[in-house]
């Protein structure tokens, strides 16, 4: 685990302990656009998912902490904390992903394991 400081372009500083899970990084050829995406499992057993995307001398990030508690989800963005209830997430994940009904039940036992 390591202490990480993001200063996010919603004008946050964005601070937590946690250990890199996952990342991904790729160029857009037309506008030379890098962006960069990585999630990190904090000391909490939250998530966070950090978006950076980098145009020349403009860098631009964002994050969002997700927390999962019993049926309710918040994800933090360094400012604001929305909260509502986990079912939703799973719901909205599968309609973007078009997720088949057999796959849901997957992907609901893996987001709500976070709260394990």
């Amino acid at each position: 685990m390591e202490d990480i400081t993001l200063n996010l372009e919603n004008g946050a500083e964005f601070k937590f302990t946690g250990r890199l899970f996952s990342e991904a990084a790729w160029e857009d050829e037309k506008s030379g656009r890098q962006t960069h995406h990585k999630l990190y499992v904090t000391n909490q057993n939250n998530q966070v998912y950090v978006i950076a995307r980098e145009s020349g001398r403009k860098k631009q990030v964002r994050a969002y902490r997700v927390t999962m508690s019993g049926a309710r989800c918040f994800i933090y963005d360094g400012k604001t904390t929305m909260e509502f209830p986990s079912g939703m997430l799973v719901r909205e994940m599968c309609a973007l992903c078009a997720v088949q009904d057999d796959v849901r039940s997957q992907i609901e036992e893996m987001l709500l394991s976070a709260d394990s």
